[in-house]
């Protein structure tokens, strides 16, 4: 078996236990004065590099649902433990049509949650009542501590 990993360096321990509990809706596996590890089943990991946004690095992270009912789960979870969340609902990102919504983490890391709708043959598609010099782009939002967060130019 092989697992994915992923160590972020994080100031508020506390905080980042209570966030990451309740986003994964579980408790660490492990605690220590200055360390937490979650060991998850589920999510299995989606992957993904661009060439698309101004700064190289992580991008943000997310977990990708196979159902409309599991992402309602997710949501629900993120509402009950009151985290800001931003619900794009459905819209086109990454080559895709998805419906999303995003958290921020108390470190302002960007993560998306999403039921993937459909493949779609362009990175994204503007909605008819938007103007292309305004229109938001619908990943990798600009963290921002502590609020909910809002769409910047990069994605996936």
């Amino acid at each position: 078996m092989k697992r994915f990993h992923v160590h972020m360096h994080v100031e508020d321990l506390g905080k980042n236990i209570a966030f990451y509990s309740a986003m994964f809706h579980q408790p660490p596996a492990r605690t220590e004065a200055d360390y937490a590890k979650w060991m998850l089943q589920d999510p299995p990991v989606n992957f993904a590099i661009s060439t698309r946004g101004s700064a190289t690095g992580v991008d943000h992270l997310g977990i990708q649902v196979e159902s409309t009912e599991e992402l309602a789960e997710l949501r629900a979870h993120a509402r009950e433990a009151d985290l800001a969340l931003q619900d794009d609902g459905e819209t086109t990102c990454c080559y895709a049509r998805s419906d999303k919504y995003w958290l921020t983490d108390p470190q302002g890391v960007a993560w998306e949650q999403f039921h993937t709708l459909d493949g779609i043959p362009v990175f994204s598609e503007q909605q008819p009542q938007q103007n292309t010099a305004t229109a938001p782009v619908c990943c990798a939002p600009a963290a921002t501590k502590g609020v909910a967060i809002t769409p910047s130019k990069t994605c996936c």
